[in-house]
C-alpha cells in the first residue's frame, strides 16, 4: 500500500512539530519536508530530529509550490498555523488544488468552508482534533436537538485553561456553550472565563508544570435556578499526543474520500469518528 503524503503546516509551531514527530514514526505515511509558516518566522529551516524541514513564508510559498508538486505530486496539507492565517491559507490550498486538514481555530468559519465547496478540493475542517472529545460534543450536541430548553433557567460557568501561546478561546468551548444555548442557558461567549496565565494554572488550577505549555482544561457547571441541583462536566487534556493520533485519523480519512473522486466536500471529525 502507497503511503499517504503529507505536508505539515505551522512548524516550527509546538502542535506541528509534535504532528510531525508522530508522523514521521508511523509507516501510513510520507512527510514532505517543507512548511508553510508565519511572516514572523525569520530562519528558513528547522531542524526536527534527523529532519530538516524547508520553512515558508507567505511571500515565498507560491513560488516553491510548482517544484514541490512537480517532484511529490498529489498530498495532503495539514494546518496548525495561526487563526489569523486561516482563511489566507485556505485560500492558498484552494488555488494550488492542495486538499487539507484544519486543526487551526478562528478565522471567518463559514467562508473558510465556502472556499472549500466552491472548490475542486476536499478538507476535513474541525475546531478540535482529539476524537474523544469531539465525540464528547456530539453527546452534548445530540442532547440539544432531541430535548432544546432542558436546562431553561440554569446558569452555566465555563472556564477554560490553555498554554500562554494560545491566542483565540477555545473552539471546542465555543461549540459546547453553543449546544448549551440550544438547551436553554442564558449565556454569552464573551463570559468564558479563560485562561492563559501559567503561574494562575499552576498554583489554583492545579496543572501540572511540565504541561504548562501545552495543555487543554474545561469545565463546565451548570445550576439550578434555587441552586439545589448542579451538573459538572470536565475534560482535561495534558499534552498535545491525542491531537496528533486524532489528526493523523483525519488525514487517513481525507485520503480515502480522495480516492473515491470526492471533492468541494467539507468534513468534520465527526465524519472521521465515524469512517474509522
Amino acid at each position: 500500500m502507497d503511503r499517504i503524503k503529507v505536508m505539515v503546516n505551522g512548524i516550527p509551531g509546538n502542535v506541528a512539530v509534535n504532528l510531525f514527530r508522530h508522523i514521521n514514526a508511523d509507516n501510513r505515511f510520507e512527510l514532505l519536508h517543507y512548511s508553510l509558516t508565519g511572516p514572523e518566522i525569520t530562519d528558513t529551516e528547522y531542524r526536527c530530529d534527523d529532519s530538516t524541514i524547508r520553512l515558508l513564508q507567505p511571500d515565498l510559498r507560491d513560488g516553491f509550490m510548482p517544484g514541490i508538486l512537480k517532484t511529490a505530486g498529489s498530498f495532503i496539507s495539514v494546518d496548525f498555523t495561526h487563526p489569523s492565517a486561516v482563511n489566507a491559507n485556505a485560500e492558498f490550498y484552494s488555488r494550488w488544488n492542495l486538499p487539507f486538514v484544519m486543526g487551526t481555530t478562528g478565522g471567518d468559519r463559514d467562508h473558510l468552508e465556502a472556499v472549500v465547496r466552491n472548490s475542486e478540493l476536499s478538507a476535513v475542517i474541525a475546531p478540535n482534533m482529539a476524537k474523544q472529545i469531539v465525540a464528547f460534543q456530539a453527546m452534548i450536541d445530540f442532547a440539544a436537538r432531541s430535548f432544546p430548553e432542558l436546562f431553561k433557567g440554569y446558569s452555566l460557568q465555563v472556564r477554560e485553561s490553555h498554554q500562554k501561546g494560545k491566542a483565540d478561546t477555545s473552539g471546542t468551548a465555543r461549540a459546547v456553550v453553543s449546544s448549551f444555548q440550544q438547551l436553554g442557558i442564558d449565556f454569552s461567549m464573551a463570559d468564558i472565563d479563560q485562561e492563559r496565565d501559567p503561574e494562575t494554572q499552576k498554583s489554583e488550577w492545579g496543572i501540572p508544570e511540565e504541561y504548562l505549555t501545552g495543555h487543554a482544561w474545561h469545565t463546565y457547571t451548570l445550576t439550578s435556578e434555587d441552586r439545589t441541583t448542579k451538573f459538572e462536566f470536565t475534560h482535561n487534556v495534558n499534552g498535545r499526543d491525542i491531537y496528533a493520533r486524532g489528526t493523523m485519523d483525519a488525514i487517513e480519512y481525507l485520503h480515502h474520500q480522495l480516492q473515491k473522486n470526492d471533492r468541494g466536500t467539507v468534513f468534520t471529525m465527526m465524519d472521521v469518528l465515524r469512517g474509522i
